[in-house]
């Protein structure tokens, strides 16, 4: 496994942790809470920047401005375990992503509906819909050998984890986000995703899991559209990275050769962007 860059050993270090973060929130006055935000967490400020300054975006300054405030009004009221950082490089895909390239843009493993409800105001402004793939019943029983991650930090998972009930996430979405873009589709993966078979345009994936990550290379991969992008969440933990690495996994259950996945093995955002077949 490659080595980690300082430069992100760093920024795990720094990392403003997610239950600290629930515990300030609840807390804290929301001013003091943004400003500890903006203090531990500066990358995602200058995400933010380099956001509204992004002159691919098919969306006026002001439109920008106003998905930057919604943001982070819904990571304010609602649990989101990820970055800004990281949904601001995805919402930036779907945003430039060609009318041309056909699909939906899809979603698994939602938690509260933080990410949904971002997502699904990118969504909007693409003209693209928003499926939404989650047992909202929590992890399934874990089965992955988990101890520690590429930072070194211990890992651990239990079945009913990170659960978000649908109607949690149906009210968040309906609070912050479009829920006239967003479909739901509930259940465990390997029970739902074989069912779907329509283009896909960008994929997010936030399972946690080896199994999971596993079921959604195979199911959606191959429905990504060329030039579409698939970004995972998962990629500090190392039982996801060895599926993510796994060449024969890709040639016998993906179909398709090992693309080429930035962020593999040194950090925990992935992005990978399919190219069209020779």
């Amino acid at each position: 496994m490659p080595a980690v860059p300082f430069s992100t050993r760093l920024k795990e270090r720094l990392y403003f942790r997610h239950a600290t973060r629930v515990r300030w929130k609840r807390l804290l006055p929301r001013w003091l809470y943004n400003a500890l935000r903006v203090i531990l967490t500066p990358w995602d400020a200058l995400a933010a920047l380099r956001f509204l300054a992004d002159s691919r975006l098919p969306l006026s300054p002001a439109e920008r401005w106003r998905l930057v405030r919604r943001f982070y009004r819904t990571a304010n009221h609602v649990d989101c375990p990820h970055d800004e950082s990281q949904i601001f490089t995805v919402v930036t895909a779907i945003l430039i992503l060609p009318k041309s390239v056909p699909g939906v843009i899809v979603e698994a493993g939602c938690y509260k509906g933080g990410s949904t409800a971002k997502l699904s105001l990118a969504a909007r402004a693409a003209g693209r819909e928003l499926v939404v793939f989650d047992s909202f019943a929590g992890l399934p029983e874990v089965a992955d050998t988990q101890d520690r991650s590429i930072f070194g930090r211990r890992v651990k998972f239990a079945g009913g984890d990170w659960c978000g009930t649908l109607a949690e996430v149906q009210g968040n979405v309906a609070r912050f986000g479009a829920p006239e873009v967003c479909r739901y589709v509930a259940g465990w993966f390997e029970d739902t995703m074989p069912h779907f078979r329509e283009p896909v345009a960008a994929v997010f994936v936030d399972v946690d899991l080896a199994a999971s990550t596993r079921t959604c290379l195979k199911h959606l991969y191959p429905l990504l559209s060329p030039g579409g992008s698939l970004f995972s969440h998962d990629g500090h933990l190392l039982p996801v990275v060895e599926v993510y690495a796994d060449a024969k996994l890709w040639e016998q259950e993906v179909g398709c050769p090992q693309p080429e996945i930035h962020g593999l093995g040194t950090a925990a955002f992935l992005h990978v962007v399919k190219t069209a077949r020779p």
